[in-house]
Order: structure tokens, then C-alpha cells, then sequence
């Protein structure tokens, strides 16, 4: 009797703790699954490394079955936090200057390295609405906007910070050896990069059209990822100086001519701007220098006429290019500078070029080897164009 009972006590235990792990392991599954997979994907919030949600600008919390991952939206930073994370804006500290003003690399005190701009200004509601907006907008190959102050006469915006810098330090000539050299293969990695943070900028309702973009605003993180940076800042700008105006300086070399006509930007002409990007990818330079100060002809007739020689194909991409891929490339860059805005492609007809043309690229040289049947430039490049 003794034993039967000990049996059924045993057998009901035993029930109860296999009860208890199923109901624990339907619990951490029907909880996991309100958690966005680890899919790398270009807008999506989950990435394999907590820190880098972390410097996002997302908060993030644990739980016995994962992270997870709370949107934060734009910080108020006070200026003692941002005079301590430059060491009172020290000249050391200083990285550069764009369209918002000086650029000042900042640590932190929890860590982060961010990047800091900062303009003179007086406090107004419109540019905290709109660094609101602009640091909603989260993707792959767009630096992300963490935060904002407006103290001392001052107004700053807090964005994350890129080690490698912009790619003109690794993509410009400058009669020197380059620290890093650009394949073509990498260069027209950091091409989808870039399209797909403007394609993004292009389908959001509604459209936020960048405005200023150049290859100096392409940015490149320690895998040499691209992002696209200062997306808004021209908007950012006009919203809290109370300007209506989106005309640039016409001497701009990646201003849309058709903005002279219209006055406006358009989505088409940050597409001409990404043909001038693309060309100077092609040729290692900043186009700027080539370009007579009035030019009396476009862009693209500029370009059909220079490129009948290889003088102005980078020369330290040496034979690491097929004749398919370059011709191809040369051909979506004239596509990109047309003249009229609406024979231009599409940023997300760009991104699909671009990636064909890659694959194609790396199958040829797979099958081949880099330096199989380099491209002899000439009028033959622009016969289908």
C-alpha cells in the first residue's frame, strides 16, 4: 500500500513539473514572437547586437525570455551634458562642418559616441518638432538622429557617429596613397547603401525629399556600410530660421538645372545628385574640378564627351572591373543626370539596377577572375543611351 501510494505521489509530481515546463516553454514562445526577429532587414528594429539597438537611441529592457527593444524618439540634451562630451567644444573635438554648422565628435556619459552639430540660433517649438519628426525616421543606410538641445543662444542636434568617416577620405585622388582602396565591387556596394536610405526617404507619406544630398553626406560606419546623412537638414534649417525658400547655391555642382527653372526640389533631383555621386565613384574625384565655374553644356553632354578616352575611370580600380559592369554603371549615371527631371529613374528603380549590376559583376569575375575583359571606353559606352 505504502509503495502505490509513493507511486501515485511520484507519478503526479512528476505530471505536474512536466505541466509547469510546457506552460513555461508557451509562455517565452507566445512572448517571443511580439519580439521582431533577427532579420537584419533594412527598416526593421531588431539587430543581432543589444548595443547597437542601444546606439539607435532605443532603450532597452530584459526579460527572462529576450530584450526587449522600446523606441525612444529624439533625446533633450542639456548643454553641460554636451560641453562635457566635447570637453567644451575643444578644437580636438572639432570633425568637421555641413549645411547645420560645425560637426564636434561627443562621448557620453553612458558611453556612446555620438556626433554633434551645432548652430547659433534662439529656442523655437518648430525645430523641436521638427527633429522630432526626423529622428522617427530609422533606417539601415541612414544616420540616425538621437537628439536636440537649444541652450545658450545655441541650437544642436545629436546623431550617431561614424568611425570611417565620409567617403571622400577614402574615395577622392588626392595624389597620394588612399589608407583604404575602394574596389568596384565596394563602391557599388556603398552605391545600394545610399540608394536604399534615399528610397526610403522617397516612400515615406509624405515623401521627405533630402535636398542637400552629395558624397560628402555619404558616410561609412567600420564595415563600410553606407548612410546617408543630414537627410531634412535643409528643412531643419529653413523650420527654424523661417525660411520658405528651397533654391541652393546654383554653383553647386549636384543642384538640379531644372531647380533653376522651377525653384523647387523634387525627389527627381535628388536623383540627379546621386548621378553626380555615382560619377565620382566612377572616377575617384570630385567631378567640381573638371567642371568649368559656368559650364555651357550639361552634365551629361560633359560626360559623353570626357569619357571617350579612360582618362577620368579611377585608375587605382586597376583591372578590378568587368567592361559589362562599368558600361552598365555608366549608363544608369547618364540615366540619373538626364537633363528633365521625369526621364530620370526612380530611387527604387535604382536600387534594383544597381543590384543587378552587382550580381552581375560578381558571377563574371567568379567565373573569370577580376580582370576579364576590362572596358576600352569610348562612343561605344553611349550608343543605347
Amino acid at each position: 500500500m505504502f509503495w502505490s501510494s509513493a507511486a501515485i505521489a511520484g507519478t503526479t509530481a512528476g505530471g505536474f513539473a512536466f505541466l509547469v515546463i510546457i506552460l513555461g516553454f508557451y509562455y517565452c514562445y507566445v512572448f517571443r514572437r511580439r519580439i521582431p526577429s533577427n532579420r537584419n532587414s533594412d527598416t526593421g528594429s531588431s539587430d543581432p547586437s543589444t548595443l547597437v539597438e542601444w546606439n539607435r537611441g532605443g532603450r532597452i529592457s530584459t526579460a527572462s525570455c529576450g530584450p526587449v527593444i522600446e523606441h525612444q524618439g529624439a533625446r533633450p540634451f542639456t548643454l553641460e551634458e554636451l560641453e562635457q562630451a566635447t570637453k567644451n567644444f575643444s578644437e580636438s573635438n572639432l570633425v568637421g562642418a555641413g549645411s547645420f554648422g560645425l560637426v564636434y565628435k561627443g562621448l557620453l556619459l553612458d558611453g556612446r559616441i555620438v556626433a554633434i552639430k551645432r548652430r547659433l540660433g534662439s529656442p523655437k517649438q518648430e525645430f523641436v518638432e521638427e527633429v522630432k519628426r526626423l529622428a522617427d525616421i530609422w533606417h539601415r543606410n541612414l544616420v540616425t538622429l538621437i537628439g536636440y538641445c537649444q541652450e545658450g543662444g545655441l541650437q544642436m542636434v545629436v546623431s550617431e557617429y561614424l568611425p570611417n568617416g565620409s567617403v571622400c577620405g577614402h574615395l577622392y585622388d588626392t595624389g597620394r596613397d588612399s589608407v583604404t582602396r575602394l574596389e568596384f565591387k565596394q563602391r557599388l556596394s556603398i552605391a545600394i547603401g545610399v540608394a536604399k536610405g534615399l528610397s526610403h526617404l522617397h516612400s515615406l507619406a509624405p515623401p521627405l525629399v533630402h535636398k542637400d544630398f552629395k558624397t560628402s553626406n555619404v558616410l561609412v560606419d567600420e564595415n563600410f556600410i553606407a548612410k546617408v546623412a543630414d537627410a531634412g537638414i535643409v528643412r531643419l534649417v529653413q523650420r527654424s530660421e523661417g525660411v520658405g525658400s528651397s533654391h541652393t547655391s546654383g554653383c553647386n555642382i549636384f543642384l538640379d538645372p531644372e531647380v533653376n527653372s522651377s525653384g523647387q526640389l523634387s525627389e527627381s533631383s535628388d536623383v540627379y545628385s546621386f548621378g553626380v555621386f555615382l560619377l565620382e565613384l566612377i572616377t575617384g574625384q570630385e567631378v567640381v574640378r573638371h567642371i568649368p565655374p559656368e559650364p555651357k553644356e550639361c552634365l551629361v553632354q560633359w560626360v559623353e564627351a570626357h569619357f571617350s578616352s579612360d582618362e577620368l575611370v579611377d585608375q587605382r580600380l586597376g583591372s578590378s572591373f568587368t567592361s559589362e559592369g562599368m558600361k552598365e554603371l555608366i549608363h544608369l549615371t547618364l540615366r540619373c543626370l538626364n537633363p528633365s527631371g521625369r526621364g530620370r529613374p526612380k530611387m527604387r528603380e535604382i536600387v534594383a539596377e544597381l543590384d543587378r549590376i552587382l550580381e552581375m559583376e560578381m558571377t563574371l569575375t567568379t567565373v573569370m577572375g577580376d580582370g576579364t575583359a576590362i572596358v576600352t571606353l569610348g562612343s561605344q559606352l553611349f550608343t543605347t543611351v
